[in-house]
């Protein structure tokens, strides 16, 4: 799909809005209401509670879901925004993913009493643990907390899961846990599988599907890579351009210097390869 597309050409798309300029996984999509990540944790969770409020007060008879994890509840952000849908009685369901850590901090250490969901009723939220690895309990819980929400009652939504993978590509989470830990929520808890197994059961499912999707989506994401890598890289300065509608001095100073490095290391830099200079804004 051309959302996928879109990822894959993170760095070197010319054609999306974000031009690359944020993180990998950070997307956004207007169409589907589905609005850009941020990266400082709990951020946009009193974004999304103005959001809903807002939504409240249009009577548009809208909901805001938010989801983040358990490193992020324990950031003020996320106490201010329990503040303030409770008071205000906001149209918004809040959605923890409780994977166990928050990059190597385990949950042992981020609170002392029963979890993130026992943060919602102090503040007038309704709250409910449901295991996150369970798609059908996670479908069901989230459908039952948007018909509250339409009540304009605030919900939250603890998902008990687990993050099998590293944080990121910078994380060694062995340095943290045990293989044998992650082995068994890989094999016997992940989703997928649990998943997979439920569809097999009742004859929904065969090896010889799972085998040509596998082999679909694995030439699909290719031919976008290809695609991807064939595009021109976007010019050096467009990392100044759509942030400010003007630029600050400290700005325009840093842009001057990249122009001054661009023209004196030149050789270093084949143009030809990058796009067009964009649109110079002072």
């Amino acid at each position: 799909t051309d959302s996928k597309k879109g990822v894959l050409r993170k760095k070197k798309n010319l054609l999306v809005a974000g031009k690359g300029k944020q993180m990998p996984i950070h997307y956004g999509s207007l169409e589907h209401h589905f609005v850009t990540i941020s990266s400082p944790l709990a951020n946009e969770m009193p974004q999304a509670v103005g959001s809903a409020y807002a939504f409240k007060r249009a009577k548009s008879g809208r909901v805001v879901i938010v989801y983040y994890g358990d490193g992020a509840a324990s950031e003020g952000d996320a106490h201010a925004a329990y503040g303030f849908a409770g008071t205000l009685k906001c149209p918004v369901v809040f959605f923890c993913r409780n994977n166990g850590y928050a990059i190597s901090t385990p949950t042992s250490e981020q609170y002392g009493g029963d979890g993130i969901a026992s943060m919602g009723p102090p503040h007038a939220i309704n709250a409910i643990r449901v295991d996150g690895n369970d798609f059908f309990a996670v479908y069901n819980v989230t459908k039952a907390a948007r018909e509250m929400a339409l009540q304009n009652q605030p919900v939250m939504i603890e998902a008990m899961t687990y993050r099998a993978g590293h944080h990121s590509t910078s994380d060694d989470s062995s340095l943290y846990r045990s293989r044998e830990e992650v082995m068994t929520w890989k094999t016997k808890e992940n989703p997928i599988t649990r998943f997979r197994t439920y569809l097999v059961d009742k004859g929904w499912w065969k090896e010889d599907d799972e085998s040509k999707w596998q082999k679909e989506a694995r030439k699909e994401v290719l031919e976008s890579f290809n695609a991807a890598e064939k595009l021109q890289k976007l010019h050096p300065r467009e990392m100044f351009e759509e942030v400010y509608k003007k630029k600050p001095l400290s700005l325009q100073r840093q842009q001057r210097q990249l122009d001054e490095h661009l023209e004196r290391y030149a050789e270093h830099y084949p143009m030809e390869h990058f796009g067009k200079l964009p649109h110079k804004s002072e």
